[in-house]
């Protein structure tokens, strides 16, 4: 795998709803091992771009590479088998189940009894599966206990750890402090730098821009269902991010054009929006 050549890629997704343009023509793309800021406020457009790559819905125009191949991924199936996961604000677990049974749900290992006749739920080998994955991440959670006992951190860490048993290159964490307590947000910051040790590409929906600085390497900002700026995240201040997040600009006195027309980031410099 060539690390100069993107994991994903996204070239002029489109995107509508009826009348509803949801997404205009965005391009991102994602390197291997790293950790990728989406910002903007509600209705922005980010969700739903991270649904387009990860099959829930079908973009009208635009292309999505992976590895630097073109793919379509027109099942959520299809996109977790090419190794993208995406971890949803509720997590998307099962109370009455336990850890176990939630990290292999739907894809339970078998084995068979009475020969070719009888396959039954490998349990010896999803235990030992979940506690690779959890220790992976450096958690201690019982295999065993019902997914209703855990924290929210808990639970998260089940979530993250169904990813990582069927080999995820991309996670995809929505909104991934909604549910955790204020104690609970360096945690995540641990295991999003643990997941980077891994080698594993971090997407981070948030609205939350302490929390995007804190992880990413590269920070997205979208604005009405575009990318307004893309930049490294040690380029740019909060306060920047937050003018252009609520204005599409960055303040006046940073992206002014001597003819009064404003600036937008993209890549690691100030450029104007008509060079895209």
């Amino acid at each position: 795998m060539d690390p100069t050549i993107p994991l994903v890629k996204l070239t002029g997704i489109h995107k509508r709803f009826g009348a509803v343009h949801s997404l205009r023509g965005v391009d991102l793309d994602v390197m291997p091992g790293e950790t990728f800021g989406l910002l903007g406020d509600n209705a922005a457009g980010k969700s739903t771009l991270m649904k387009v790559l990860t099959g829930v819905y079908q973009p009208d125009a635009g292309t999505i590479e992976l590895d630097g191949v073109e793919r379509t991924f027109p099942t959520p199936a299809s996109s977790r088998n090419a190794g993208i996961e995406m971890i949803y604000q509720d997590f998307a677990l099962s109370d009455n189940l336990d850890v176990r049974a939630n990290i292999f749900l739907g894809r339970e290992p078998r084995r068979r009894i009475l020969g070719p006749f009888l396959q039954v739920v490998d349990t010896k080998a999803t235990e030992r599966e979940t506690k690779r994955v959890l220790e992976m991440l450096d958690i201690e959670i019982n295999p065993r206990l019902k997914v209703h006992r855990l924290s929210g951190g808990q639970r998260q860490a089940v979530a993250i750890g169904r990813a990582l048993a069927f080999d995820a290159r991309l996670v995809i964490m929505d909104e991934p402090t909604a549910n955790l307590s204020v104690a609970k947000v360096d945690k995540l910051i641990e295991v999003t730098a643990r997941l980077k040790k891994l080698g594993i590409a971090v997407i981070i929906i948030t609205h939350r821009l302490d929390e995007a600085f804190a992880v990413a390497d590269r920070i997205a900002v979208m604005r009405q269902g575009s990318v307004v700026g893309r930049f490294a995240a040690g380029d740019v201040t909060e306060t920047q991010v937050a003018h252009l997040i609520s204005h599409g600009a960055l303040p006046e006195q940073d992206g002014a054009q001597p003819d009064g027309s404003k600036r937008r980031l993209f890549g690691s410099t100030i450029q104007p929006a008509g060079d895209r």
